[in-house]
């Protein structure tokens, strides 16, 4: 273990090992930093596009992630709160044709090993307490493991911590919900003995949210879905009641859960809203996954986004690292181009897609009117999609 590197990444979740696992491979020195010890739950849908096969494969992680036998989704299932539904099947995306739901424990773990594997030191347990900054520009961090404070520098910093952005707070003194929208509380946890259909992801909309359900490894299902903070109060907070007094207004969700039994602890986290941020604010740090920009659940673009996102910042360091950006200014500038130019279009389908989804009678008429014609439904799905990072790569990654 050294005390300097060419980047230092804070989070071990799929964009921050995507990064490093890049990064290593190209040569440079990398310090993966992860506040948890691994394998942990995550709140999250599990639910892997079928996209992602490509990235696992350049990861060099395809065929641990078969290895844990993931349940394959052959479609996702759009239902509106009174019943009618609209369909989504995964062969549009990617050339594997099929989805996968596996949980996050299983699935980070086998990306953060990976990153060890290809060379990146990797600390667990460990959390990133200060940014270090000479003249202006992020140089380093102090972590903490257990009660020993260890400084690291690097000339790049990377804040990979997902939705807390725990990095890139520190340099913005007021926050805003860019949703302006009351806040909401998601919750996440594994369930037996549920009537999802078989290989499909269903997503159940109602009043103020919407959640979804799919098959994850060893016939488990995973529920996840958002309610309105006022509603989770209505219900003192307590996950299961708000499944049913809440999620359970949509007559399929009644009708897939209402003998479940949940097998794990039940997961919660506030959220601030969804959309983007700042994904370059000071020079020495980038901004990748979560902490970059937070795309709508409903899309199932989400992990697709972190690993693509880790591979776009990996690829703009990898270039300032070999003399191509001259300077911290430049990767800022360029990185921060690039990240609008691959993500700005699905991220404001998804703002549009959203009026509707927090509505109930509006996805109603969405999904009737989806419903109607595969070409239009299709085009929208491959909207929230984008054109993917893989042109902007170099011939030798």
């Amino acid at each position: 273990m050294t005390s300097s590197y060419d980047a230092i990444i804070a989070g071990g979740g799929p964009a921050g090992s995507s990064a490093a696992i890049h990064l290593s491979r190209r040569g440079a020195r990398v310090l993966l930093a992860e506040q948890k010890k691994f394998p942990r739950p995550k709140l999250c849908g599990e639910f892997i596009s079928p996209e992602c096969a490509l990235h696992f494969e350049r990861l060099g992680v395809k065929d641990q992630m078969l290895a844990a036998r993931p349940a394959t989704l052959a479609e996702t299932i759009f239902y509106s709160q009174n019943g009618s539904k609209v369909c989504v099947p995964s062969s549009w995306f990617g050339s594997s044709g099929v989805a996968l739901g596996l949980s996050r424990a299983e699935m980070d773990e086998r990306l953060l090993r990976r990153a060890a594997e290809a060379g990146a030191d990797v600390l667990e347990d460990t959390q990133v307490t200060d940014l270090l900054f000479e003249r202006g520009m992020v140089q380093g961090v102090r972590v903490k493991t257990g009660s020993r404070i260890t400084t690291y520098q690097s000339s790049i910093t990377i804040d990979a911590t997902g939705r807390t952005r725990s990095l890139a707070r520190r340099l913005i003194h007021a926050q805003r919900n860019v949703n302006l929208r009351p806040p909401m509380i998601a919750f996440k946890a594994h369930l037996e003995n549920t009537r999802v259909a078989p290989q499909a992801c269903e997503i159940y909309f109602y009043r103020r949210g919407y959640g979804g359900l799919s098959t994850i490894e060893n016939g488990l299902s995973n529920l996840c879905f958002i309610a309105a903070a006022r509603d989770v109060r209505l219900c003192a907070s307590d996950a299961e009641r708000v499944m049913r007094e809440v999620v359970w207004q949509n007559r399929r969700a009644h009708f897939t859960l209402a003998g479940a039994r949940a097998c794990s602890k039940w997961l919660a986290v506030s959220l601030e809203g969804f959309g983007r941020h700042d994904v370059a604010p000071a020079e020495g740090l980038l901004v990748i996954g979560d902490a970059a920009s937070f795309i709508d659940p409903f899309t199932g673009s989400g992990m697709l986004m972190a690993l693509e996102s880790g591979e776009l910042a990996a690829t703009a360091i990898a270039d300032y690292l070999t003399g191509e950006s001259h300077s911290l200014a430049n990767l800022r500038s360029e990185y921060s181009v690039a990240y609008h130019r691959f993500f700005d279009s699905r991220l404001n389908v998804c703002s549009l897609i959203r009026k509707a989804a927090f509505v109930p009678g509006l996805a109603g008429l969405a999904i009737r009117f989806f419903s109607a014609s595969d070409q239009i439904r299709r085009r929208l799905a491959r909207a929230t999609r984008g054109r993917g990072v893989k042109r902007s790569l170099s011939p030798n990654v």
